[in-house]
């Protein structure tokens, strides 16, 4: 039995525990410093703030070295609700940020449980995460929605192009992915795949698109990124600018599909100039740290509402200015 040293705080929207000191627990740590100083930094301008905590598979991983507390956390697949539960207890945590897309169904599915607990997840709820993470049924449900989505297909001959995209049916897309190629060779490509789809390959313009959406279901901000080198899926270079159409669509599809918390999109602006969804990541992208410097101050949100504080005094405000970040390799010696 833990002793804690809480209160119930009421909101118009929902009941939740607040600790006097507000502990952090950010899961699938990796390499993932820069997200980890952002949580941080988001974290020490809060009153009650505490310990930020890391947890992941590999012990030796180089998060745990900028994390205050690092947790060898067991696989997602063994990992019991009840243990977690007693551990985030244990260290009086109050928020979990989950980073990694293999993860999302567990936090989702069991977010109610630890809310119930006083722990926030970020993550949209378990259905929403669902449509997310299976490309083919994110095509189609968005299709349904009349939003302008790639087309996605098991069958390639469900597609008419002269050249083909061919990635995994769930989790990150851009792992073995086959980019451009014709169509012997994406069939050829599909057998390297575990549940392959097929989409056309259309030459434009990546863009990533970064929102938060609160917990009333709405939109607080938006930032478009372009996507200037990318390498293994992931931007190195890219910087901020602004496309009000792109903006609306995300921010309208991220409402449509019932996401919460910190959303990325992936998105193609074609030859012709139309916009062209390609997927949805329902959580903090690897380089979303760049919209956190032109205003979507999306882990201070989530820590005020997880605190059930209503954010509406908290505007997004996007500075005229634009900017550009280069991710690359550091040293840390200790």
């Amino acid at each position: 039995m833990f002793k804690l040293n809480t209160k119930i705080r009421m909101t118009s929207k929902h009941e939740v525990l607040v600790r006097d000191r507000f502990n952090i627990l950010i899961t699938s740590i990796s390499k993932k410093v820069p997200l980890i100083k952002a949580v941080k930094g988001a974290s020490s301008r809060l009153v009650n703030s505490g310990v930020i905590y890391g947890a992941d598979l590999e012990e030796h991983c180089a998060g745990r070295y900028f994390v205050d507390v690092f947790w060898k956390m067991p696989r997602i697949e063994k990992l019991e609700i009840n243990r977690l539960t007693e551990y985030c207890l244990k260290n009086n945590i109050s928020c979990i940020v989950p980073t990694r897309d293999g993860e999302l169904p567990f936090f989702s599915q069991h977010k109610e449980l630890l809310r119930e607990h006083g722990i926030a997840v970020m993550s949209s709820d378990y259905s929403s995460v669902q449509i997310c993470l299976d490309k083919l049924v994110f095509f189609e449900m968005a299709n349904k929605l009349g939003f302008p989505v790639i087309k996605t297909v098991e069958n390639i001959d469900d597609i008419n192009s002269d050249s083909y995209v061919v990635k995994e049916r769930y989790g990150a897309g851009s792992q073995n992915m086959g980019l451009n190629i014709g169509k012997e060779q994406a069939l050829l490509h599909a057998t390297k795949l575990k549940s392959p789809i097929f989409q056309p390959f259309i030459p434009g313009k990546e863009m990533s698109v970064d929102l938060y959406v609160d917990v009333t279901g709405k939109t607080k901000g938006v930032v478009v990124r372009a996507r200037e080198l990318v390498v293994n899926g992931e931007s190195q270079i890219t910087y901020t600018m602004r496309n009000l159409r792109l903006e609306e669509l995300c921010s309208g599809m991220a409402e449509s599909l019932e996401l919460y918390g910190h959303i990325v999109f992936q998105a193609l602006i074609d030859e012709t100039d139309r916009l062209n969804i390609i997927e949805c990541n329902p959580r903090f992208g690897g380089a979303s740290t760049l919209s956190l410097k032109v205003g979507l101050d999306s882990f201070y949100w989530f820590f005020l509402e997880a605190m059930g504080v209503e954010i509406a005094e908290y505007p997004f405000l996007r500075p005229r200015e634009e900017k550009r970040q280069i991710r690359y390799p550091e040293d840390l010696v200790i």
